[in-house]
């Protein structure tokens, strides 16, 4: 059946069904969703407002403070969404999902049969997994995305003795950190760990936090992960590809901390540039997993993880198809409108279409979920309104605050040296089991950095990047920790 005759289907169905009408409605229950109507909430309170979520538990930020004018760190928390009508009146959830979006006649109908008319929508449905293949072959192929299949990895870990990991984001990174006592197969394609963030000399700097006899120079065991999000190697998602429930927050790792198999062996052991080629099931043999890789090495485990990304969730159906980016996101326009007149859409659902800023590109992680939510919410209430809006000021510099293996990790810029080619030098300081400082450099300008450990760096590596000012005349005491450089700048 094609698209057009199950939108016509849908339309009959939806006759019988319940009708809203609202000035604003929002899809998705995640970080974008929820960022969305708490702008709204401020920028327009007296108008109706349409929430629509798969879940009764909804994500929302809270102690947000500021490194510096873009770097920013939060926690983001789990809350039933029946809370957010306390700061929004005149909010209505729907617990339902998005089924279709009729543009030219401005409504909505949900799986339920729900008809909503808006003014103007905003899609934030997020991303469903990439899993590995062999994923639909086995249910001990876990991916993880909501409570329901952290749950389901924590059963999993209170009697498992091996598993093997395979990604190489964020969330990888944070099971192989936060889980104890179980035998750990970490399979990469790259050449080192953590690539999605960090760069070969971080992660040399990490994988030296792994081989330390004492923990005298320990960091603190309980920082809390300021992850915003996932990127797209990070999220992972269980394994039906049709959840719509909104992902987890930054800090999902902390339910595994408790979980830990007294039995089994603390191992750890790292499989660089491969990929799995199969994973075959036994009912009688010591583990019930077989794991081959590409590089003709076998493993033999308990479980699989899978952490290999996630790609826009745009499953539903459309009266006329808005444009899509390469990635298979909605291509928005620096105020998060699609090009259908008044559908906007922001978080990972999204692709950032627009000429970007010199030091910003898009990575889909929470942080920038928060952003385009916030700029999609000014631009709805903008259109409504008549009024004008400009693009924040947060896209003009990417920046990123997370928590690796204990550390705090800043991003900034083009930290990794995206897009500047081989014309750019590297000045670096790190100590070890504290601090690691890697700053990129072209023709004499800081164009990104990377700071792990408490550095207090995070605000003039800022104004560096984005004055572009000259340092040649500092040379390389512009790391010297003798010489307190941040006064100069600040």
């Amino acid at each position: 059946m094609n698209q057009t005759k199950q939108f016509n289907i849908l339309l009959l169905m939806a006759d019988k069904g319940i009708t809203l009408d609202t000035t604003y409605l929002v899809i998705g229950g995640g970080i974008a969703g929820v960022t969305c109507v708490e702008t709204l909430a401020i920028l327009h309170p007296e108008e109706t407002l349409v929430m629509v979520t798969a879940s009764s538990l909804v994500k929302n930020v809270s102690n947000v403070s500021f490194f510096a004018k873009t770097v920013v760190k939060f926690d983001v928390n789990e809350t039933e969404a029946s809370s957010l009508q306390r700061i929004h009146p005149n909010l209505n959830i729907v617990y339902d999902s998005l089924q279709s979006v009729n543009t030219k006649n401005k409504f909505a109908i949900t799986s339920n049969g729900t008809v909503i008319k808006y003014g103007v929508i905003c899609i934030c449905t997020g991303g469903i997994p990439k899993l590995i293949s062999e994923s639909s072959k086995s249910k001990r192929v876990l991916g993880i995305r909501d409570t329901e299949s952290v749950q389901e990895f924590q059963e999993k870990l209170k009697t498992g003795r091996k598993m093997v990991i395979v990604g190489n984001g964020g969330i990888a990174s944070e099971i192989v950190h936060a889980t104890r006592g179980i035998q750990k197969v970490w399979v990469i394609r790259d050449d080192y760990i953590s690539s999605t963030f960090i760069d070969p000399g971080a992660a040399e700097f990490f994988q030296n936090t792994f081989r330390r006899k004492t923990s005298e120079a320990d960091p603190p065991k309980h920082i809390i992960s300021r992850r915003h999000v996932f990127s797209e190697e990070d999220t992972v998602v269980a394994l039906n590809k049709d959840l719509k429930s909104a992902a987890l927050g930054p800090d999902w790792f902390r339910k595994l901390e408790d979980i830990k198999n007294e039995t089994g062996e603390q191992e750890l052991d790292i499989i660089y540039k491969t990929e799995i080629e199969s994973i075959n099931e036994f009912q009688d043999k010591e583990y019930p997993l077989q794991v081959k890789l590409t590089n003709g090495r076998t493993v033999l485990c308990d479980f699989v993880i899978s952490a290999t990304g996630v790609e826009p969730a745009v499953n539903f159906l459309w009266d006329q198809q808005p444009t899509h980016g390469p990635d298979g996101g909605l291509a928005v326009n620096e105020f998060q409108e699609t090009s259908v007149r008044d559908v906007f859409a922001a978080g990972d659902v999204a692709h950032a279409a627009w000429t970007h800023a010199p030091h910003w590109f898009q990575l889909r992680l929470w942080t920038q979920a928060r952003q385009m939510a916030a700029m999609a919410a000014k631009s709805m209430h903008a259109r409504t309104t008549n009024q004008e809006v400009l693009q924040d000021f947060c896209f003009e510099l990417f920046t990123h605050c997370t928590t690796l293996f204990g550390y705090r990790v800043v991003l900034l810029g083009k930290y990794n040296g995206q897009g500047l080619g081989t014309d750019y030098e590297i000045l670096l300081r790190t100590t070890p089991c504290l601090e690691y400082v890697k700053f990129v450099l072209q023709n004499g300008r800081l164009q990104g950095a990377i700071l792990v450990g408490e550095t207090d760096l995070e605000e003039m590596c800022e104004n560096l990047i984005l004055d572009q000012i000259d340092l040649s005349p500092f040379g390389d005491d512009i790391l010297n920790p003798d010489i307190d450089i941040d006064d100069y700048f600040d």
